[in-house]
């Protein structure tokens, strides 16, 4: 099994930054990638970004304003997310699956955490 937990949500103004990190336990190397969604309250679950051994891709919802990156033998995987703004406030969720494909889709993810929130006051 994989065990996911967040870390590093909380409450910032607008135009701030916050640092969320992912720390996998478990069977970590049956894990080839780390992604990031978001879901606010009453929308759709939403692809944030996601990490392989080779490469990184974002959505377009947060586009230019994050970082993603991965510390493989700490087994963690970091999102930086810069000038944040209110609608990006929602509970953040880390992702992992196996595979090749950095995909946007969050039933192509095996593992998930429970969660952080993130809310950007206006």
């Amino acid at each position: 099994q994989v065990q996911l937990v967040e870390s590093g949500g909380g409450l910032v103004q607008a135009g701030g930054s916050l640092r969320l990190s992912c720390v996998a336990s478990g069977r970590t190397l049956s894990i080839d990638i780390m992604g990031w969604f978001r879901q606010a309250p009453g929308k759709e679950r939403e692809f944030v970004a996601a990490i392989s051994g080779s490469g990184q891709k974002y959505g377009d919802s947060m586009e230019g304003r994050l970082a993603i990156s991965r510390d493989n033998p700490k087994n963690t995987v970091t999102l930086q997310m810069n000038s944040l703004k209110h609608e990006d406030t929602a509970v953040y969720y880390c992702a992992g699956r196996n595979g090749f494909t950095l995909s946007e889709l969050s039933q192509r993810y095996e593992y998930w955490g429970q969660g952080t929130q993130v809310t950007v006051s206006s």
